[in-house]
C-alpha cells in the first residue's frame, strides 16, 4: 500500500491493527448527503472569497501576476488579504501532491480567518480552501500557467480527506500530526487530527516549528519518513528559530513556520468544522421536519450547538506546558486585526503563557459563516453561551473559565458583536 493510499484509508476511518494507528475523532458527525436538497454542496453557487475573486478577475478589477518560482502565489495572497507571516510548513506527505513533498521541499500553507492557500515548490497548482458562509469549505485549484484572466476551479477530489469523521462529516479543514515511519512496506501511517484540545507533546509531527520560545516536547522538526525506527518520539524536539539552513528557502516567501501561527491554525480548523456542521444540521432539520415536536430543536441540532459552544469557549483546551513566543510578525499582525471594545480589549489578544487566547472565546464568532447559522440554531448557541458565561452552568468542566474571564468575554462581545442578545449583561454574571 502506498503512503498516500494508507493516508486515505486513515482519513476514511478504516480500522487497522492495534498499534499501527492512533486516532482522535469528534464523537458526532454530520451523516446526511452533502447534496441533500437543503445543502446542494456540489451545485449551489458560492459566495466565498475565492468565488468573489474569480468574479473580480473576470471583470478586470483584479489582475493576478506570475512572479518567480511561486508563480501566482504572492499575487493570490495579496488579493485574498492573507499575510506572508502566516506561513507554516508541512513535510509529511499529507496532500494530493505527496510525490513533491519532502523535508527539503515542504508544502507551505498561508491562511486568514476564512481562507487557506497551499503551495509546493515545483507544483503546477496553487491550492485554496475557502469558507463559504452557507456551503462550508469549498476547495479550488489555480493552474500555474500564463493566462489573461486566470480562474480558480473547484476541486472536489480534496473531499476524499476533507470530508470525513475528522472534519465532523462536513467539507472542512484538517491538520494532522504523524509519527516517524520506516521503509517497511507493511507499516501504515500513524497519525491523528490536531486541534486546540491536543496536548502540545502530540502536535506537529511532520511540520516545521519555529519560534523564540517553544515547549521542549512536541513532534515537529524531525524526519517522519525513511527513518531507522518507526513511531519513535524524540525526548526533546530540535529548536529552530527559522528554517534557514534546514533546506533551500529561496523559493519560499518566509523563513518561518511560526509556532503561534500553528497554534492559531490548530484552533481554527475545528472551529470552522463545528460552525459548518451546526448550520448544516439545522438546515437539514428545517427541511425534513419543519415543525419539531414541542417546537424545540431536534436533538442533533441542539447537541451540535452545545459542542460548538464548548469548543468556542476553549473548555477542553490543552494547557501550555511553557511560554510560547513566535519567530515572525504573525502574532503582532493577528492581534492587530481586532475588533476592540471600549477598553481596548479584543478576542484576538493572545496569552501564550497558559493558553492560546487571553480571553477564551473564539474570534471565529465574527465570521460570516457564524452569522449565517440558521436563526433557531444560533439562538441555541447564544443561550448555551450565556448559561456558561453567567455562571448558571455549574458543571466542574467549566470551572476553568474564571469569573474574570467570563466578565471580560461578555463585555467584549457587547461592544463588538452586532447581533448579541440583550440578556448578555455583565451585571448578571455570578
Amino acid at each position: 500500500m502506498s503512503r498516500l493510499a494508507a493516508l486515505t484509508a486513515l482519513l476514511l476511518g478504516v480500522t487497522l491493527l492495534a498499534g499501527r494507528l492512533s486516532l482522535s475523532q469528534p464523537q458526532r458527525t454530520f451523516t446526511a448527503s452533502r447534496d441533500h436538497p437543503a445543502i446542494e454542496y456540489s451545485s449551489r453557487p458560492t459566495s466565498d472569497a475565492v468565488a468573489a475573486l474569480n468574479r473580480q478577475i473576470q471583470k478586470g478589477e483584479v489582475e493576478l501576476e506570475l512572479s518567480g518560482t511561486g508563480g501566482y502565489l504572492e499575487s493570490v495572497l495579496a488579493a485574498l488579504d492573507i499575510s506572508i507571516e502566516s506561513q507554516v510548513l508541512v513535510f509529511s506527505e499529507t496532500s494530493f501532491q505527496p510525490e513533491r513533498i519532502t523535508k527539503s521541499n515542504p508544502r507551505a500553507l498561508y491562511f486568514n480567518d476564512t481562507v487557506a492557500v497551499g503551495w509546493v515548490p515545483g507544483s503546477d497548482l496553487v491550492e485554496v480552501a475557502a469558507l463559504d458562509p452557507a456551503q462550508g469549505v469549498v476547495f479550488y485549484a489555480l493552474d500555474q500557467k500564463t493566462q489573461e484572466k486566470p480562474q480558480f476551479a473547484r476541486d472536489q477530489q480534496c473531499l476524499l480527506c476533507h470530508m470525513s469523521s475528522f472534519t465532523s462529516g462536513v467539507p472542512g479543514l484538517l491538520t494532522m500530526s504523524v509519527l516517524p515511519l520506516s521503509d517497511d512496506p507493511n507499516e501504515y501511517v500513524q497519525g491523528w487530527g490536531v486541534d486546540h484540545r491536543t496536548p502540545i507533546a502530540d502536535r506537529w509531527g511532520g511540520w516545521y516549528v519555529t519560534g523564540q520560545q517553544v515547549p521542549a516536547r512536541h513532534l515537529g522538526n524531525v524526519p517522519v519518513y525513511h527513518v531507522e525506527r518507526s513511531y519513535v518520539r524524540e525526548p526533546a524536539a530540535p529548536k529552530l528559530e527559522s528554517v534557514a539552513g534546514e533546506f533551500d528557502t529561496t523559493p519560499f516567501l518566509s523563513e518561518h513556520s511560526d509556532v503561534v501561527a500553528l497554534m492559531v491554525l490548530n484552533h481554527q480548523v475545528e472551529m470552522t468544522n463545528r460552525i459548518i456542521r451546526l448550520a448544516w444540521e439545522a438546515r437539514i432539520a428545517a427541511h425534513d421536519a419543519p415543525a419539531a415536536p414541542g417546537g424545540g430543536l431536534p436533538p442533533r441540532v441542539r447537541e451540535a450547538a452545545q459542542e460548538l459552544v464548548d469548543y468556542l469557549l476553549f473548555v477542553d483546551e490543552a494547557p501550555l506546558p511553557s511560554k510560547v513566543q513566535g519567530s515572525s510578525a504573525f502574532a503582532r499582525e493577528f492581534t492587530a486585526k481586532g475588533p476592540r471594545d471600549s477598553h481596548g480589549r479584543s478576542l484576538r489578544d493572545l496569552d501564550l503563557e497558559r493558553r492560546l487566547l487571553r480571553y477564551p472565546c473564539s474570534y471565529m464568532i465574527y465570521t460570516d459563516a457564524f452569522d449565517a447559522i440558521p436563526g433557531a440554531a444560533k439562538a441555541a448557541v447564544y443561550e448555551r453561551m450565556w448559561e456558561i458565561l453567567s455562571g448558571e452552568e455549574n458543571n466542574p468542566a467549566y470551572a476553568r473559565l474564571s469569573r474574570g474571564d467570563r466578565q471580560a468575554i461578555v463585555e467584549i462581545l457587547r461592544d463588538t458583536k452586532k447581533d448579541l442578545p440583550d440578556y448578555f449583561q455583565p451585571a448578571r454574571i455570578g
